[in-house]
């Protein structure tokens, strides 16, 4: 990463420290550059304990603010921890300038002479280097004084290259202002911003929870200090709530604290004169250099310009202005006083050109009730509604209930509940708890109450288990009116099978939903009772189950407020994606997305997001199934829904079309907030992303160990169809891979009996290709091939690609162990060719780095497990144990032991003795 000239180069944040010692090894000068908060601090201390781990002599001097106005002040600071025997050497000038310069005499009459204690500075480095060599660290570099940077610059100049010199600055944009310390050539490093799952990572280290990951991330703008102050924020005020639920993930981020002072120290790096432009953009929904203009800010392009290379804002090709952390605008907001807030949203009003943002700005001008403005603010909300903005028709509804007189309470009333019904449509828990407060502190009716509190369950996505009060007080209130009540026992239906992993209990939930709709009348929550008791029936193995929704499908399912992911059309979806009936659900699926679009329900949105992925990814189109994922996460982060849904999309369209290790990073991440939310069902499928993950890079036992939890968690929530979740044949090759073929054969008996009696073709496959495995390592080859041939042409005439890939591997593994090196490699290359054609990146490179030479090797490596044969090969090929561990994404502890394991099966004592085994033909 080194460069000359002060090139500015932005790396990943694990290769950070590695950059800053190819730097400091190649030019034997480095400067690491990034804003206030980035994790310069932690970067300089990993370069210093590594450096004296190698005994290398670490000079460490960190300046404060107040130093850079004390002439001389950080090199006293220095040379007051230069160790004494390093002074002695000094001739009596030098000694006498450096006791002057630390304060060490009270000589009457005696002046600074700079040239001796300049050169005493060079004569101390030169000492230290002669015994060990020296690495000169300054951190905080900008607060360096003007007198001691002088001093520093001269002595660098003529220190041997023993003296290696690290400098950290503070710096926004622009080119570093350490060059002139260290010298033009010297090459800078960047610390980039984290990403969302470094962030996720950061939280759990303090104890924060991952399932913030996402909307932190995108208010600190990958600064980890700013992250960190931001989490605790947040956790912080949700414990002050009384009684009320943990922290949420879409809770409203409170700049505050902390987390103000960091947001501060960044806004400081732009001029005093772009502030007020600035806040114009804090305040406006869509920013653009044009509405600034028009806004009183005619300087808006230049100004904006500096504050680009302050890093605060990016400013795209069209104008738009996008702030680099959102926590930005919120503490500019926050700081403007009232006055300024309200100057600035007047002239928004005035210079927007959407009819439903003026009415917003003007709202937000003024703070007194106004029965006219408070129409105009719902009639824009209402506006909102229809275009599907449900998020914005929320906010503008609390904003009418806000300025509406209060001798209209009835109209007050039902704004309020109107809004709350919008956010929990727009899944924006943190406005629906707001305007369900409100609601309840008001003289509402039982109904209303209802509604309000319903709000609040939608709202929360996948967290439904802290909702128990929210339940019982909503079927208190709706007792008496069966539609009310059946609305209420639908949210319980879903809760019994998210929260609790009970199926059964929510099939009688909606049964009872039901019943109750249907004596309100009301057929459409009757479809979606039914909907509910198919899902459930398709998951407890019900052959009715088909039966009950084509009957859901026969009654009115309009746009409802309880969602397209819960009406009888999209679970007919979903259906027909485990049925493997592809084109049929992309079809539909393709269908439903304006749909959902249109309602603004961004739950919705997500999951049709989510089915498109795994259909794409099914079919062998892993470029379309990515960018599905890549919008249901950014959809996640931005409307605030319950993460682990997105981290495990995410990690399957990582685990087919990018990185087996990106893969794992998200499902992770997704099994810890599944965790938080004690979400039973994306508990599963991330792990199951997991185990895949582990299985596919030769992590045999980490992938039993995985896969297990998963079948013990579909034990508990009785799960029967094997098509829902299909972890069963990954266990089973896993279990062969760790020399269990017996329990792998007991698993496939006991799935196969329940798949053929669903007639679940495609399951029956994946249950043959772990078959063929375990009938190799039984040592029936010959029917382990013809099996694996016929499962390979069965998944074509299926249409699953990725899955005949993976069945040709399979082939190719068994022909390997047979030391039947054609068939091997032919097998090889046609599973190469298929995950080429459908871009599956990372199985495309275990084809590629499957050895065909392997056939010929000892015969002792047929006693070998796949796992064990890449590591011999890896290992034979000079891999140390380190790179081995990186390669196979393993713990350098597991290497050792499965190192041994191979020892002993191939009689061998080294790695020499290895290498000759495995070049035995």
């Amino acid at each position: 990463m080194a460069a000359t000239g002060n090139a500015d180069t932005s790396v990943g944040q694990g290769e950070l420290i590695a950059a800053v010692d190819r730097a400091l090894t190649t030019h034997g000068r480095a400067i690491l550059t990034g804003p206030a908060g980035a994790g310069k601090t932690e970067v300089v201390r990993a370069v210093a304990t590594a450096a004296e781990a190698r005994r290398e002599t670490v000079l460490h001097l960190a300046p404060e603010a107040a130093d850079q106005s004390i002439p001389e002040a950080s090199a006293a600071a220095l040379l007051a921890s230069v160790p004494s025997a390093a002074l002695e050497r000094l001739a009596g000038p030098q000694r006498t300038a450096i006791a002057l310069l630390r304060r060490e005499t009270d000589t009457p009459g005696a002046g600074r002479d700079h040239v001796a204690l300049r050169l005493a500075v060079v004569e101390v480095l030169r000492t230290l280097a002669a015994r060990n060599p020296v690495l000169l660290v300054i951190d905080n570099a900008q607060w360096l004084d003007a007198e001691s940077t002088g001093l520093l610059r001269f002595a660098l100049r003529l220190t041997p290259p023993r003296v290696r010199v690290l400098v950290a600055e503070c710096v926004q944009g622009g080119a570093p202002v350490a060059g002139p310390l260290c010298g033009p050539a010297t090459p800078a490093v960047r610390v980039p911003p984290l990403g969302a799952e470094e962030i996720a990572e950061l939280l759990v280290r303090h104890g924060l929870p991952a399932r913030l990951a996402g909307r932190i991330h995108q208010a600190s703008g990958g600064n980890p200090r700013l992250a960190l102050a931001l989490g605790h924020s947040l956790a912080e005020a949700a414990a002050a709530r009384d009684g009320g639920p943990g922290a949420h993930h879409a809770d409203t981020l409170p700049v505050s604290g902390q987390a103000r002072e960091v947001a501060r120290r960044l806004l400081a790096e732009a001029p005093a004169r772009a502030r007020r432009t600035l806040l114009l953009a804090a305040l406006a929904s869509r920013p653009t250099t044009a509405l600034l203009r028009r806004a009183g800010s005619p300087d808006a392009e230049a100004e904006l310009a500096e504050a680009e290379r302050a890093a605060l804002v990016t400013v795209g090709e069209d104008g738009a202005v996008r702030f680099t952390a959102g926590a930005l605008p919120t503490a500019l907001a926050a700081d403007a006083g009232w006055p300024e807030r309200a100057a600035g949203h007047a002239a928004l009003a005035a210079a927007v050109d959407d009819p439903v943002q003026a009415v917003r700005h003007r709202a937000l001008a003024v703070d007194t009730a106004d029965a006219r403005l408070a129409a105009e603010i719902a009639d824009a909300a209402a506006a909102c509604r229809r275009r599907g903005q449900r998020a914005l028709a929320a906010e503008l509804g609390l904003l009418a209930a806000e300025r509406t007189p209060s001798d209209r309470p009835e109209e007050e009333l039902a704004r309020l509940v109107t809004a709350a019904e919008d956010a929990g449509w727009a899944g924006r828990a943190d406005l629906a708890r707001r305007a369900t407060r409100a609601v309840l502190a008001r003289d509402a009716s039982p109904a209303d109450r209802v509604r309000a509190r319903l709000a609040v369950i939608d709202a929360a996505g996948q967290a439904l288990a802290d909702l128990d009060e929210t339940f019982a007080y909503a079927i208190d209130d709706a007792a008496g009116d069966p539609a009310l009540l059946a609305a209420v026992r639908l949210r319980v239906a879903w809760k019994h099978n998210l929260s609790d992993g009970d199926p059964v209990r929510s099939r009688d939930a909606a049964a009872e939903a039901g019943t109750l709709a249907a004596l309100g009348g009301d057929q459409v929550a009757e479809a979606m009772a039914l909907t509910v008791q198919a899902r459930m029936g398709r998951i407890l193995g019900d052959p009715g189950a088909e039966d009950i929704l084509a009957g859901a499908l026969a009654l009115p399912a309009p746009e409802v407020p309880l969602g397209m992911r819960n009406a009888p059309q999209y679970l007919a979806v979903r259906h027909a994606l485990f049925d493997d009936r592809l084109e049929d659900a992309h079809r539909q699926l393709l269908a439903l997305l304006p749909a959902v679009q249109r309602t603004g329900s961004s739950e919705d949105v997500f999951e049709v997001l989510r089915s498109l992925t795994e259909v794409e990814l099914r079919r062998g189109r892993c470029a379309a199934g990515a960018a599905h994922a890549r919008r249901a996460l950014e959809l996640t982060i931005e409307a605030g829904l319950s993460p682990g849904p997105a981290w495990y999309v995410a990690a399957t369209a990582e685990a087919t079309s990018g990185s087996f290790a990106r893969a794992a990073g998200y499902a992770r991440r997704g099994i810890q907030a599944s965790e938080e939310e004690h979400d039973q069902v994306f508990l599963s499928r991330n792990l199951y992303a997991l185990g895949l993950v582990e299985l596919a890079t030769g992590d045999a036992a980490k992938a039993v160990a995985t896969l297990r939890r998963v079948a013990g968690l579909e034990e508990a929530q009785q799960v029967v169809d094997p098509s829902i979740l299909r972890w069963h044949g990954e266990l089973a090759e896993a279990l062969v891979a760790a020399d269990a073929p017996g329990e792998a054969a007991e698993l496939l008996d006991s799935v196969r009996t329940v798949a053929r009696a669903l007639g679940r073709t495609a399951v029956l496959a994946a249950l043959d290709r772990a078959q063929g495995l375990c009938l190799s390592a039984q040592g029936a080859a010959e029917a382990a091939v013809a099996l694996l041939e016929a499962t390979a042409a069965r998944f074509e005439e299926l249409g699953l690609p990725l899955e005949r890939g993976r069945t040709l591997l399979a082939l190719a593994r068994v022909e390997r162990r047979r030391r039947r090196r054609a068939p091997a490699r032919t097998a090889l290359r046609e599973a190469a060719e298929v995950f080429d054609r459908a871009g599956a990146k990372p199985w495309l490179d275990l084809a590629r780095e499957s050895a065909p030479e392997a056939a010929a090797l000892h015969p002792g490596v047929a006693a070998l497990t796949e796992a064990e044969t890449r590591l011999a090969l890896l290992v034979s090929q000079g891999a140390s144990n380190q790179e081995a561990a990186a390669k196979l994404f393993l713990s350098v502890k597991t290497v050792e032991s499965r190192l041994t394991r191979i020892y002993q099966k191939l009689d061998v004592r080294s790695r020499a003795q290895l290498a000759t085994a495995l070049r035995t033909r």
